[in-house]
Formats: structure tokens, C-alpha cells, sequence
């Protein structure tokens, strides 16, 4: 069976269910082993070693893409996060993550889904989304302080409708904005 989901950020497969998924090729640009503070171990094992900004697969190829890249622009060399998350190069950051919208689409079938996971800890979802002219489906704020956001986009076909595609009108009144992605209408809640 040939894969049809990928993972462009593995890490640890810290949020799969089944972390051997035969389905999943699970990618990340660094393979190592840590033990933490806590005595855990830390295992980075991807299928195969790629970098998000230039994947090694054909376009079109996956149905499913998860892109849940290193949300850290500050971590310390050899802190616990930047060896469980990685950590994004400061001055390169923004071009990395675009291009890393880039390619996820690139590799995504005509309709597929991108599931996008952010931690706003350090920088705003909103500002990471603004890299991507894909408009998102939806998206849900999670964890303790409601820092951890996942984002679902489709990937566009011919018989789907254009992203960004006006509310109708009659729909407008009901809408307001959501707080953590700026210019997505979501429904008002009272």
C-alpha cells in the first residue's frame, strides 16, 4: 500500500495515536536521541530525513499533509523545547514557514487536507497564517492557555469553490471574526 498521508514535521509522533502507521511517512530534518530532565527519552525518528522547505516527493501525491513545524524563535541551545520541538532560525523564519506552505500544498492532492498545528507562545498565529495566501477551512484553539491552535485547509481542484469567496451577504450579519485568525469569518456566538 503506498502511503497517502505525510507528516512534514514528525519530531517525536508525540500526537499520534499509532506512531507506526503504515499510511504516514513521517518526515523531519534531524534524527537524534535525548533523555530529558525528567529521565524520559527523546526519540526523533523519521522515515526519512527532509527539510519542509524542499519535500522529496512528486506533487499531487498525498491526500493527507500534517504540518506541525518548530514554533520557537527563542530556545536555548540545549534547552528541553528546542531538543523536543526544534526551533526556527530568526532571521529566516517567515520565508521558511512560507515556503513551508508552499510545499505542503504542492504535495497535496486536488482536495486534500492540510492539517496545520501552531503553539503561539512565542509568535501569533495570525501572523504565521498571513504567509500563506491559502485561506483555512477552520481552525481550534486547544491546550492549557489555548496557545496551541490546529488549522484544517483544503487543497483546491476545479470543482471547488476559490478560497477567500465572499460570505453572502444574507449570511453577514450572523458572522464575526474569529480572534486568532484575522480576515476568517466564523459563527457568532452568543
Amino acid at each position: 500500500m503506498q502511503p497517502t498521508i505525510l507528516d512534514m514535521c514528525c519530531g517525536s509522533r508525540m500526537f499520534w495515536f499509532d506512531r507506526n502507521n503504515a499510511n504516514v511517512i513521517f518526515c523531519d530534518i534531524r534524527r537524534e536521541s535525548h533523555i530529558l530532565c525528567d529521565g524520559r527519552e527523546l526519540n526523533i525518528e523519521p522515515d526519512i530525513i527532509a527539510d519542509f522547505r524542499a519535500l522529496p516527493f512528486a506533487s499531487n501525491t498525498f491526500q493527507l499533509v500534517v504540518f506541525d513545524p518548530p514554533h520557537l524563535e527563542r530556545a536555548g541551545e540545549n534547552g528541553w523545547q528546542r531538543k523536543k520541538y526544534g526551533a526556527l532560525n530568526k532571521d529566516t523564519w517567515r520565508d521558511d514557514l512560507a515556503q513551508g506552505f508552499k510545499e505542503a500544498f504542492r504535495v497535496l492532492r486536488p482536495s486534500g487536507m492540510l492539517i496545520f498545528k501552531w503553539n503561539e507562545t512565542q509568535i501569533k498565529t495570525s501572523e504565521i497564517l498571513a504567509l500563506t495566501s491559502e485561506s483555512p477551512l477552520f481552525g481550534h484553539p486547544s491546550g492549557k492557555r489555548a496557545n496551541t491552535h490546529w488549522v484544517a485547509f483544503m487543497k483546491e481542484d476545479a470543482c471547488n469553490t476559490p478560497h477567500g469567496t465572499p460570505i453572502p451577504e444574507q449570511y453577514s450579519e450572523s458572522m464575526t471574526r474569529s480572534p486568532f485568525l484575522p480576515n476568517v469569518a466564523t459563527a457568532a456566538t452568543e
